[in-house]
């Protein structure tokens, strides 16, 4: 499963367990995260967030600089489970893995 449809899928179960916002933040315009949204008709719960500059990006020390691939600064894959401001939980992948930032590893945090 990948990390978006993962989210998509497990909103439900997230939010029964307690989760307010789905938040998916991306270092890109928002005219691209809408239509990134709009691949996921079955979405109902996961708000896609630009972050243009990358200063959210850049304020959590997630920066991953790919100018060598024509891409500029980007962010690194992760996952955040928040509770009144506070980091209750912070899986930050390394390189491209996927292998702890999905919904089943906040599922399991809850």
């Amino acid at each position: 499963m990948q990390h978006v449809p993962g989210f998509i899928q497990n909103a439900e179960e997230l939010k029964s367990k307690g989760v307010d916002e789905i938040l998916l933040v991306s270092v890109n315009d928002p005219f691209v995260m809408k239509a990134w949204a709009k691949t996921y008709p079955e979405n109902k719960h996961v708000k896609f967030l630009a972050d243009g500059s990358g200063a959210y990006t850049r304020a959590l020390g997630l920066e991953l600089d790919l100018s060598e691939k024509g891409l500029g600064t980007r962010s690194r894959r992760f996952a955040l489970l928040v509770d009144d401001l506070k980091v209750k939980v912070a899986n930050i992948e390394e390189g491209g893995q996927f292998t702890i930032s999905g919904a089943d590893e906040i599922l399991k945090a809850l």
